[in-house]
């Protein structure tokens, strides 16, 4: 019997357990794709050694391995370990767990408590852990795909230490391929590219990467292997891991936006076609580039603005996935435009201005003076309409007096704004002269 399987359990009913299952490790160091924690001189390994171990937050994506190094973690330590999903459970549940943590604990053992998405408890459920953490009747243990410091109290997490389980790369998948090989005794049957395209298909993920191959050997006929299109369709092009309300999503609408902002027109199509691929909604991506438009492009290339906008009535005009070319257009065109943020600095400067002189009154002369007593208290007196001045520039203050003139608009020497610069500083030129 291979020693991967679980101690005292018959090989027939071991290779019916899922294959991710049955390579589960043994020991901390054959956890693989997190030796930043597991690794000889690795976060977790030094704790053991230390013989101390202080409540933590797991964070990483799903298939990393957090579950079960926490069920390691215990093994090696002799705590008695206990397990509970945030999903499934309420504050009866935790009451329970804590009075047998308790009694365990009267008897000379403490607990691990592993809490499986520990994000989806509310703040007074998470509240309740407080007490046991700070009494040492239990070491807490929580796992979380969503970034702690928005997801989880803040009492909580000065009590416990955040460790960072990172997605698998391609070297650590390929060792679980590899070891999953050994165990069914006989090679995946794919060619070297289809190999390639399942481990990017895992995203980062063990458990997926080795469900996956299941899927792959399930389908494959004696002697026969599969090329790039073949493992497609068997596994019917496995979408992406993402939630779209969840880390995942704006982890790539950012990195979609530094593409474009950074003018790489093919990482930035890479972005927006992952997103599209994952089931992202196509006016969201519509929404954040007229977003980029105005930021990050602004007035070097007023028409960024329209094409965004007549992609997005494309889109509503073809549907998916016609629709979705008019998407790739824009976010190359974006891309490609030249860059300015001079708009959007000019509207955060005037902006906070407003709110400091925001009860300062225009200067009366270029106010409207429709009744008599107005036109007696100087209202509108002194105005110069512009279309009567040479060059139709009257080159009249007109910031409230006790502000003074202010600039806030500064267009760089790029795309269209560089024609802008020109008539403000000719505008500038006439205003020094007249005054």
């Amino acid at each position: 019997m291979s020693d991967l399987f679980a101690p005292h359990e018959p090989e027939e009913m071991a290779a019916k357990r899922p294959l991710a299952d049955r390579l589960r490790p043994r020991t901390l160091g054959e956890v693989s794709g997190q030796e930043h924690l597991t690794g000889p001189d690795g976060v977790l390994s030094r704790m053991i050694e230390a013989g101390s171990l202080g409540s933590m937050i797991f964070w990483g994506p799903p298939g990393t391995g957090k579950t079960t190094v926490a069920r390691l973690l215990s093994g090696e330590t002799g705590l008695a370990f206990e397990q509970i999903s945030a999903i499934f459970s309420g504050v009866a549940d935790l009451k329970k767990v804590f009075e047998a943590a308790r009694a365990r604990r009267m008897g000379g053992r403490q607990t691990l408590l592993f809490v499986d998405e520990i994000h989806r408890f509310n703040r007074a459920q998470q509240d309740s852990f407080l007490p046991v953490m700070e009494d040492g009747t239990i070491v807490l243990v929580g796992a979380t795909t969503e970034n702690p410091s928005f997801e989880l109290n803040a009492a909580l997490l000065s009590r416990a230490r955040v460790l960072t389980f990172k997605p698998h790369d391609e070297a650590s998948l390929e060792e679980l391929l590899k070891r999953a090989e050994a165990i069914e005794e006989k090679p995946l049957p794919l060619d070297e590219e289809a190999r390639a395209s399942l481990l990017r298909m895992a995203d980062g993920d063990g458990r997926a990467v080795l469900t996956l191959a299941e899927e792959v050997w399930r389908a494959a006929r004696a002697g026969e292997t599969f090329g790039q299109d073949d493992l497609f369709r068997i596994v019917q092009r496995r979408a992406p891991v993402y939630d779209k309300s969840q880390d995942g999503h704006y982890n790539l609408i950012s990195a979609l936006h530094k593409a474009v902002r950074g003018s790489d027109p093919d990482a930035a199509l890479y972005y927006l076609t992952r997103m599209l691929d994952a089931g992202e909604d196509p006016l969201f991506l519509c929404r954040r580039m007229v977003r980029m438009a105005v930021e990050d492009i602004g007035l070097a290339d007023p028409q960024a603005l329209v094409v965004c906008n007549a992609a997005k009535d494309a889109y509503d005009f073809l549907g998916s996935p016609e629709g979705e070319l008019a998407l790739a257009q824009a976010c190359v065109y974006l891309a490609t435009a030249p860059k300015s943020n001079a708009v959007y600095t000019a509207y955060k400067s005037a902006m906070r201005a407003a709110k400091e002189n925001g009860s300062l009154l225009p200067p009366k002369h270029i106010l409207n003076a429709p009744t008599k007593l107005m036109k007696g208290e100087g209202y509108g007196e002194g105005y110069r309409y512009d279309h009567d001045e040479p060059d139709a520039f009257s080159g009249q203050d007109y910031f409230p007096e006790k502000m003074g003139r202010r600039t806030f608009y500064d267009p760089p020497e790029r795309g269209f704004e560089r024609e802008l610069r020109k008539r403000l500083d000719w505008w500038a030129k006439l205003r020094r002269e007249r005054e």
